[in-house]
């Protein structure tokens, strides 16, 4: 994932972005946060094609049928908006790379038993993909993602709401779909169905067992290319001969001459099925790497740090209004052993001086609670009239468990993240 740049937007809609994963001839696609906290990716559609005609009436009514597309394998259709002045779909975020990226960057050729893994995965994928009554499109390996459980598919429905905008692709250089994995009769420009994606679909197996096109030319002219696949056998020389007859079969030129979605999942190996991981082990190991690093990754827009699990920080003022100077000091609390126990904000304080820094000029004092079993109240339903927590069945536990700087005072006042990792504390596993 790359950051954001400086042209793109914080927000799309309710989703807040937090970076870029990737750019094609189709847009952006932003890694975001929905309002509920869940990871998904939310691809914009370049200008240049928004405007061109009847594509947003298009877009809309394909992906409100990609939203119905369900199942495993498949990043699901979340919501999209084509009124908007980029559109946008969002989908669930897929923690992976690309089919794409493994075989060309980072792996190579991948082994008989995967090749047969994504094989089925794929079918599974198109299966549901075609059960809603959407044809892909656009299958190619960039479209596929590698995850342990299996390939995901993306993109489904976008390619479709872009055929009919001609002029606007050729004015910006941008190709209908990908021209080596595209079928013969969509070149041609014919009615598509379920075979075109079959056809695509050994395109990809065959890129995935040699790393290489089933049709290529030097140079990457386009127009040969397109010859090649409508009028010349694939160059199947690279992969293993195990599944030369099962590519083979699907890149027949002949739509009728392809094998159906279902016959293909029958002929798989059941090897797939089994306990056994579907990749190879560098493959999977590289994976973890990158979902520990997604787990590591900041949001660029957070601004608050609440220190460990279980104690959320407030400034005292937005919870209790500060005490007058002739009101006695708060009792000291004890526990049930008798031992006093010194309240945070005294912690708080100490830390602040050993900083050389003070505490808020009002006088006021930042607390943290942690509460057993539960607290009896919350910021949204503060005590207007209390000066001091009202009492609960549980006890008031407290630890020095906060972050350096994590103190402010004042209504309203921003609370500020520390430079420290929190310390741990024993209360209730905190």
């Amino acid at each position: 994932m790359q950051p954001l740049q400086e042209q793109d937007p914080e927000r799309v809609a309710d989703y807040r972005l937090l970076g870029r994963l990737g750019e094609g001839g189709m847009g952006v696609v932003y890694l975001a946060r929905s309002p509920r906290g869940r990871m998904v990716a939310v691809k914009t559609i370049r200008a240049e094609l928004a405007a061109a005609p009847d594509f947003r009436r298009r877009f809309a009514k394909e992906t409100a049928v990609a939203q119905q597309v369900g199942g495993d394998w498949t990043a699901a259709v979340l919501a999209a908006d084509p009124d908007a002045a980029l559109p946008w779909v969002a989908t669930t975020y897929v923690a992976g790379p690309t089919l794409q990226q493994v075989v060309a960057e980072q792996h190579g050729p991948l082994p008989e038993h995967s090749v047969r893994g994504l094989a089925s995965g794929l079918c599974r994928a198109l299966g549901d993909i075609h059960a809603a009554g959407m044809v892909h499109r656009d299958l190619k390996p960039s479209n596929v993602m590698v995850t342990i459980d299996g390939p995901k598919v993306i993109d489904f429905g976008i390619a479709r709401a872009l055929d009919s905008t001609t002029s606007a692709l050729t004015s910006t250089g941008v190709v209908v779909g990908s021209p080596g994995f595209m079928s013969p009769e969509q070149i041609r420009g014919e009615s598509l169905t379920e075979a075109s994606d079959v056809f695509s679909l050994g395109a990809v197996l065959a890129f995935a067992a040699s790393g290489r096109l089933p049709f290529e030319v030097t140079g990457g002219q386009v127009h040969a290319l397109m010859y090649k696949v409508v009028h010349e056998p694939p160059d199947l020389t690279s992969v293993p001969e195990t599944l030369r007859e099962l590519i083979d079969a699907c890149l027949a030129k002949d739509p009728a001459d392809r094998p159906t979605r279902a016959a293909l999942l029958a002929r798989q190996d059941t090897q797939y099925h089994s306990l056994s991981p579907w990749l190879p082990l560098d493959v999977l190991t590289r994976l973890g790497q990158d979902a520990i690093q997604l787990l590591d990754q900041e949001d660029p827009h957070t601004r608050v740090n609440t220190g460990c699990s279980g104690l959320t920080t407030y400034t005292a003022n937005s919870l209790h209004p500060p005490t007058a100077p002739d009101q006695p000091p708060r009792p000291v609390q004890r526990d049930q052993a008798g031992q006093t126990q010194e309240p945070l904000s005294r912690l708080a304080d100490e830390r602040l001086r050993a900083r050389g820094q003070t505490g808020p000029a009002d006088g006021s004092r930042a607390t943290v609670y942690g509460f057993s079993p539960s607290p009896p109240w919350s910021p949204r339903s503060r005590p207007s009239t209390r000066s001091s927590p009202p009492p609960t069945k549980g006890t008031y536990m407290t630890t020095p468990s906060i972050r350096t700087g994590e103190i402010s005072g004042g209504p309203g006042a921003a609370q500020s993240a520390g430079s420290g990792p929190p310390r741990s504390s024993s209360a209730r596993g905190w």
